[in-house]
């Protein structure tokens, strides 16, 4: 059957119910402005993904309206329990109608009836004109309308995958042991508890399904109630014949909704791409616009065609008069491109910031060499009176260090600057900033790369020139923007004395970037080769047989069935045995720790062991990218690779770190860490005086506070105590509730919130601390850090519970752990410019979340070491002292 034949159904209610809880278990998604879009986002992939698979030739989306039902009429309290809906959720109802219209696809809404009807009705209609129909819900009674013609999906979710269920009429029988039509008198025994459809009490699911497979349907079951067995059965029956049929009633889809007889003004056509464009722009859904191919529509282009007036520099002769004009301005923008290998621009701009004169745009050729240009730039770039300002300026400032030129007077970074001001965005480019700031839209300068930041041979429908040229403009333009709201904010200090001078610091740290003992490596990768034979053999042998260990079916059926294991989590496809599932049950049986240990190992092979030899350059040395602006909290992440994610616990995880060495025997590894930098910063806003006491007085802290908790000595003080003490201080710090806390430490719900209570009763400012800062977080709509970063928080207002926990969790541990990544930012800005002021040989190469590495000239090591440890205690000033362990090795293993 064709599409021709074919149409979707799509019940709006139900998807966009599933798309709104399905995201709302991460950050509420919003736009820049506030309004809520996880809902719409979620119902527009979930309805394209369907449209894809079926290419359907006609297409409705029903939806409720909020009249009541001829089933409310019948019995008022018909789905009488629930609650209204979120607000959150509630206004983005019309924007999803907006973008239905803007698709042309038809919705339908009638007054009395419920999208449960619409669906049946449609169904009906389409099935005596010999079409195959497809509903698309959430909603398990549409299962009633399966039959040969009309498929019901259902999208689920198993683990972290959205399925779909595909129920037909004989997949119906397959599944209940009843046909479709049956299911209807099945609710009219069991009720149905969503809808609040009373059923008869008493009478659940396996039972209803048992008399009507024996009776076929309610009325003749009541016809032979006789020939019902069991008493009980028969007397709950007997005593609630009217409530059986109302539910009955009330659970059937009425297949005859007036006004939706043309299955014809269904019919799918072409997309208002206009219209579709400006909803999507509105919202910020760029993944959307890419996917429904609308950033090239001529409307688009319309919009995009800001064009800046240019020069093209070609000479040498022509650069040095721009350099000149520089000069008398004082200031610089920039736009550039570097090639991905990091060897040469692709694409330099600069602008000198004066209506007067042009951006300037530099074509290298062999007339004028990139070489020749950046030479010819060297004393503007390196000059400390000429401002320079630039868009994302780290691997810029890379590529001149590899030049041996200083980049210097860097005032302001629009890149962080826009991160700083929204935390949560997921990009930052020119143009969408450009569009957002300055109502200004321009070519997005990355139409001039592919994915890998190749630069792309340009046709005659861009000219690289005018891009660029529109790009290092706006730089200025967004600089002048962003500077007052950085400033109105109290931000000043966070930007000019902690980001923007880390982009300097970050870049020379994968300039300089690893060692890596490659012959280690693979002897590392080897010895893992052996440990994993070693915990194959002992798992096969305490299993009794050999089976596939990476199969979570397989493993399944041996911990489950073959050994007995109690069963946790079940899935469609069998037992979950997920790390979850593996770490409750590793007491139960000697497998189960063999199993978790060949898992981790696995891991650590496959990104690590292997992992780690693709990522190597040719200098020998790993070049991770320290990324500056992608956690909300402000910490630093790293990938290609991710250094800071090394697993410690196991023993053969802490052994990769030995394959990390100095560049040459000349050098040594320098490693300092805070300690317990997280605690010490809760001491220091809450102010608690018990707290701040521990650590002045130099006391172990989990001691102190397993002393405290449990009501004896410290000496009394057990190593469990102290663990389960350990597990409460850091807890608290990221919002930890009681069932999370009794997973950690093996003890009941009931005990866990004991400890979290006695906690708080011996440390009252940090009680205090947690709901003042709640209630500070729903009033001004945010958090902040010791220097004033942000954490917009829109969840702490949200109707839903999880939502709302979520926010409330984020603005107790933001506080605390964005203070630490702070402190540790102004460590290496510090740490790196007393290096570079004593024109020492050491280079800060790694930094891993409290912990920073220095590769130091052993004849520099006892200074270096003096200098870590102080600038880095002395970073800021707190109400306890922060101290520093220091310790140096010939590998990062041995400095641990």
């Amino acid at each position: 059957m064709n599409s021709e034949d074919k149409i979707l159904v799509v019940d709006g209610n139900s998807i966009l119910n599933r798309a709104f809880y399905g995201l709302s278990r991460a950050a509420m998604l919003t736009t820049s402005e506030g309004l809520y879009t996880n809902a719409v986002f979620g119902f527009i992939n979930i309805l394209s993904k369907y449209l894809q698979d079926e290419n359907p030739r006609y297409v409705c989306v029903a939806f409720d309206l909020k009249a009541p039902t001829f089933r409310h009429k019948e019995y008022d309290q018909y789905k009488a329990q629930r609650k209204g809906m979120p607000n959150e959720l509630a206004v983005q109802v019309p924007i999803i109608k907006q973008v239905l219209d803007a698709m042309n696809i038809a919705r339908v809404e009638v007054e009395g009836f419920e999208a449960d009807d619409i669906l049946g009705t449609v169904s009906s209609y389409a099935e005596k004109q010999g079409m195959e129909t497809i509903l698309l819900t959430g909603d398990r009674d549409s299962l009633q309308l399966a039959s040969c013609h009309t498929r019901i999906k259902l999208p689920v979710t198993r683990g972290n995958k959205t399925e779909t269920d595909q129920y037909d009429y004989d997949k119906v029988i397959e599944k209940y042991g009843v046909t479709p039509g049956q299911l209807i008198d099945v609710k009219g025994l069991m009720g149905d508890a969503s809808d609040n459809i009373p059923g008869v009490p008493g009478i659940g699911e396996k039972t209803a399904l048992d008399l009507i497979k024996k009776f076929n349907s309610l009325e003749e079951l009541y016809e032979n109630l006789d020939k019902v067995e069991k008493k009980g059965v028969r007397e709950k029956l007997e005593n609630n014949k009217e409530l059986a049929f109302m539910s009955k009633r009330l659970a059937t889809i009425f297949r005859k909704v007036p006004g939706v007889e043309n299955i014809s003004s269904f019919a799918r056509t072409e997309i208002d791409k206009e219209a579709l464009y400006s909803i999507f722009k509105r919202l910020e859904f760029k993944t959307l616009i890419e996917k429904f191919g609308l950033e090239n529509t001529p409307f688009v282009e319309a919009t995009e065609a800001l064009k800046i007036e240019h020069v093209d520099v070609h000479s040498v002769s022509e650069l040095q008069s721009y350099i000149s004009v520089i000069k008398l301005s004082g200031m610089i923008s920039v736009y550039y491109h570097v090639d991905p290998t990091g060897s040469y621009l692709d694409d330099l701009c600069i602008f000198a910031c004066n209506e007067e004169y042009a951006p300037a745009n530099i074509i290298f050729s062999e007339k004028l060499t990139c070489e020749t240009a950046i030479n010819e730039l060297r004393e503007i770039l390196e000059s400390k009176d000429i401002e320079k300002y630039g868009h994302d300026l780290k691997n810029l400032y890379k590529y001149l260090k590899s030049h041996g030129i200083e980049f210097e007077n860097v005032v302001f970074d629009t890149f962080i600057a826009a991160y700083i001001l929204e935390p949560t965005r997921s990009t930052y480019t020119v143009s969408e900033l450009s569009e957002d700031k300055l109502e200004q839209s321009i070519t997005p300068v990355e139409v001039l790369y592919d994915k890998h930041g190749k630069r792309l041979d340009q046709g005659q429908d861009v000219s690289s020139s005018e891009v660029c040229a529109a790009a290092v403009n706006a730089i200025f333009g967004l600089t002048q923007k962003l500077r007052p709201i950085i400033r109105d904010n109290g931000q000043d200090e966070l930007y000019y004395k902690i980001e923007l001078p880390l982009v300097e610091v970050l870049a020379d740290m994968e300039l300089r970037g690893f060692k890596v003992d490659v012959e280690g490596l693979k002897a590392y990768s080897k010895e893992m080769d052996s440990r994993l034979v070693i915990l194959e053999n002992e798992i096969y042998m305490q299993a009794g047989e050999t089976f596939n260990i990476n199969s979570p079916k397989q493993l399944g059926v041996i911990l489950f069935e073959k050994l007995g294991l109690p069963v946790g989590k079940k899935t469609k496809t069998g037992y979950s045995t997920n790390a979850e599932v593996l770490e409750q049950l590793s007491y139960k049986h000697e497998i189960v720790e063999r199993i978790l240990e060949y898992r981790q190992l696995m891991k650590l092979k496959s990104t690590y062991a292997d992992g780690l030899l693709s990522v190597l350059e040719q200098d020998g040395k790993i070049h991770s990218n320290f990324n500056q602006t992608v956690t909300a909290t402000g910490r630093i992440s790293s990938t290609e690779p991710n250094l800071q994610n090394i697993p410690v616990k196991l023993e053969m995880g802490r052994k990769i770190r030995k394959v990390f060495i100095p560049t040459n025997q000349d050098y040594v590894l320098l490693d300092a860490d805070y300690s317990q930098i997280e605690l010490r910063v809760l001491a220091h806003i809450t102010d608690d005086p018990n707290m701040i006491e521990a650590f002045l007085k130099n006391e172990d802290i989990h001691t102190t506070t397993a002393s405290k908790v449990f009501g004896i000595p410290p000496e009394e003080v057990s190593s469990l105590m102290r663990s389960r003490a350990k597990a409460v201080n850091f807890g608290i710090v990221y919002g930890i509730g009681d069932f999370s806390l009794s997973k950690d430490i093996g003890v009941t719900k009931k005990e866990a919130r004991q400890y979290i209570d006695d906690y708080l009763d011996k440390y009252s400012k940090v009680k205090e601390y947690m709901s003042d800062t709640v209630e500070k977080g729903k009033e001004f709509g945010f958090v902040t850090t010791l220097y004033n970063r942000r954490r917009y928080l829109p969840e702490l207002k949200s109707s839903n519970f999880n939502m709302r926990s979520f926010g409330e969790r984020v603005a107790m541990n933001t506080p605390i752990q964005g203070s630490a990544a702070d402190i540790i930012k102004i460590s290496m800005v510090k740490v790196y410019n007393e290096l570079k002021k004593r024109r020492l040989k050491s280079k800060l190469i790694l930094q891993v979340h409290d912990e920073l590495i220095v590769e130091t000239e052993r004849s520099e090591l006892e200074e270096v070491s003096k200098l870590l440890k102080d600038c880095m205690e002395n970073a800021v000033q707190l109400k306890v002292p922060l101290t520093v362990d220091v310790k140096h090795g010939d590998s990062w293993y041995e400095t641990k």
